[in-house]
């Protein structure tokens, strides 16, 4: 398992190099999918770098940019990568920094190694099943090795006293607003962070933040890395509906409503 997250890792890193090239350009081209969700050059280099490390695990890969693999096919797979080149394209097309690189290997069904890296603030988190989960900030002169050896274990100490909730920056839906309000009839002051991507994932299991409501939709590589990250910190990531952990390859790749506390 060690060597399967440093290839996820390194992929991570790889792509980040070449998403930050596109974000320092001046002007860079915006397609729309037919979804009319956005869609820039970056995700289609970061796609390629994904695909060709991961190929070396001999894994199947499913990730955003290559969904059409029939489900008569997926079925088969009690192991598979989820990756999403660039969760949070709107935040990157914005500019604001709040875009992730999301890696992760599934294991009939359930997460069990997950990598995000933040490539505009250059942090990294992983998790992996016989580890557990950490950050670390990337300086890019280091190896593999010796960031995962200098990284902190999730949840990190925190001062924090007011229950916070944190909530998408760019969908917040009037039911996560109704969900925020009760939970102030129940713990008094209620705090609120908005982040964009895997990002609010990341905030719960580095305990930054109590819970993510995501009453919107989401697909599986939204979710599959911040999954394994907040799994392996110690917090569940429950489907709405089912009141289950969440599980991934199914025949629908929408999730449903989740809650992670």
């Amino acid at each position: 398992m060690t060597d399967l997250l440093k290839i996820a890792i390194e992929a991570a890193l790889k792509a980040g190099e070449q998403i930050m090239e596109v974000y320092a350009t001046e002007d860079f081209s915006v397609e729309f999918k037919k979804d009319d969700s956005p869609l820039t050059k970056a995700d289609k280099l970061s796609h390629e770098v994904i695909v060709s490390y991961l190929a070396k695990t001999a894994i199947p890969v499913l990730s955003e940019e290559g969904r059409s693999i029939p489900y008569e096919e997926r079925s088969a797979w009690n192991q598979l990568w989820i990756v999403d080149p660039i969760d949070g394209t709107k935040e990157f097309i914005k500019r604001n920094g709040e875009f992730t690189v999301n890696i992760a290997l599934i294991e009939n069904q359930v997460p069990v190694l997950g990598v995000i890296y933040v490539p505009a603030l250059n942090d990294l988190y992983f998790a992996s099943k016989e580890h557990g989960a950490f950050k670390v900030s990337v300086d890019v002169n280091s190896s593999i090795e010796e960031l995962i050896q200098s990284a902190d274990q999730l949840p990190l100490q925190t001062s924090r006293s007011i229950y916070t909730v944190v909530a998408s920056r760019s969908h917040l839906s009037p039911e996560t607003e109704a969900f925020i309000n009760d939970l102030k009839h129940e713990h008094g002051e209620v705090a609120s962070i908005s982040k964009g991507s895997s990002l609010k994932l990341c905030m719960v299991a580095e305990g930054a933040a109590d819970c993510y409501p995501r009453f919107a939709p989401t697909m599986e590589w939204d979710t599959a890395a911040g999954h394994a990250i907040c799994k392996y910190a110690g917090f569940l990531v429950e489907d709405y509906q089912t009141k289950a952990e969440m599980l991934y390859n199914r025949e629908n790749l929408l999730n449903n409503w989740f809650l992670v506390r």
